[in-house]
C-alpha cells in the first residue's frame, strides 16, 4: 500500500461528492424527507408512513440520479406515477415533478446553510494531487459544479462527471458503473487502475460492477458492514484516515 492507503497500481482517484467531499448528504436527506412526506401525507392521509432519512435514504435514493431515486422509493411503497418530463413544474405528481420539487428544496437549504467540505477529504484530495495521481468527481447531482465552487474545492479535480454530463451522454447512473467508467476514460486510465471513493450503497455496487482497482467506503452514518457487503474493499470514517501520517 502507498502513503495514500491505496494499492500501488492505482493511478487515479474517483470521488463521489455528497457525503464524501462535502457535508451535503444530510441536506439531501432532509430535502427528500420533506418532499416525500408532503406527497405521502396528501396521498395517504394522516396515517401515512413517513420517509426515513436513514434507512429509506440509504436504500432507495442515496447516490442515484434524482428521478431514479423517486422511482425506487415510490416502488418500495407500491406507488407508480407517470414519468412526466424534466420540465414538469414542482407541484406535478409525476416522477419528474417530484424530483424537481426535491431539487428546489435542496437548493433552498444550500443557499440558507451554505456548503462545507470535509477537512479530511480536502486534505486527502490535496495529497492525491501532490502525489501526481489523476482526480475526478463523479456525482449524480446536477448541482455538482455549483457545490464544488461554493465549497472552494473545484480546482482540486481535473474531471467532473455529474448529472448534467450523464444526461448529455446518456449514461445510466449508480448503481451502474457507467459514470465512473467515463471518468476513468477521461483521465486516461483503465478501471483497474482507478480507486472509487463512495459513501452510498449504490456507489459501492457501481464500483464493484465496474471492476475498479480499489473501492473505498466512507462511513458517515454507521453503515460500515453494509458498505462492505455492497462492495467496499476497505471502509474509513474519514478520508484522512487513509493517509500514512494519520496512522
Amino acid at each position: 500500500m502507498t502513503a495514500l492507503g491505496l494499492p500501488t497500481h492505482v493511478r487515479a482517484c474517483l470521488f463521489d461528492l455528497d457525503g464524501v467531499l462535502t457535508k451535503t448528504a444530510v441536506v439531501h436527506a432532509a430535502a427528500w424527507k420533506e418532499m416525500f412526506d408532503a406527497f405521502l401525507a396528501e396521498r395517504d392521509g394522516p396515517g401515512f408512513r413517513p420517509f426515513d432519512p436513514l434507512t429509506d435514504y440509504d436504500e432507495y435514493v442515496d447516490g442515484r440520479p434524482r428521478a431514479d431515486g423517486v422511482r425506487t422509493f415510490l416502488a418500495s411503497r407500491g406507488i407508480t406515477l407517470p414519468e412526466g418530463t424534466d420540465t414538469d413544474p414542482p407541484d406535478a405528481d409525476t416522477v419528474q415533478g417530484l424530483g424537481n420539487r426535491k431539487n428546489l428544496l435542496v437548493l433552498a437549504k444550500i443557499r440558507k446553510e451554505g456548503v462545507e467540505a470535509y477537512p479530511g477529504s480536502v486534505r486527502y484530495a490535496g495529497a492525491v494531487r501532490d502525489a501526481g495521481l489523476r482526480r475526478a468527481v463523479v456525482s449524480s447531482s446536477a448541482n455538482c459544479r455549483d457545490v464544488l465552487a461554493a465549497a472552494g474545492i473545484e480546482e482540486l479535480f481535473e474531471v467532473r462527471i455529474d448529472g448534467i454530463v450523464a444526461k448529455e451522454r446518456g449514461l445510466p447512473g449508480k448503481p451502474h458503473p457507467d459514470t465512473f467508467l467515463a471518468a476513468a476514460e477521461e483521465l486516461g486510465v483503465e478501471p483497474g487502475q482507478a480507486a472509487v471513493f463512495e459513501d452510498a450503497l449504490a456507489g459501492m455496487e457501481a464500483g464493484r460492477a465496474g471492476d475498479f482497482g480499489y473501492v473505498v467506503g466512507v462511513d458517515r452514518v454507521g453503515q460500515a458492514e453494509a458498505l462492505r457487503r455492497h462492495g467496499a474493499d476497505t471502509v474509513v470514517d474519514d478520508l484522512a484516515d487513509l493517509l500514512e501520517d494519520a496512522k
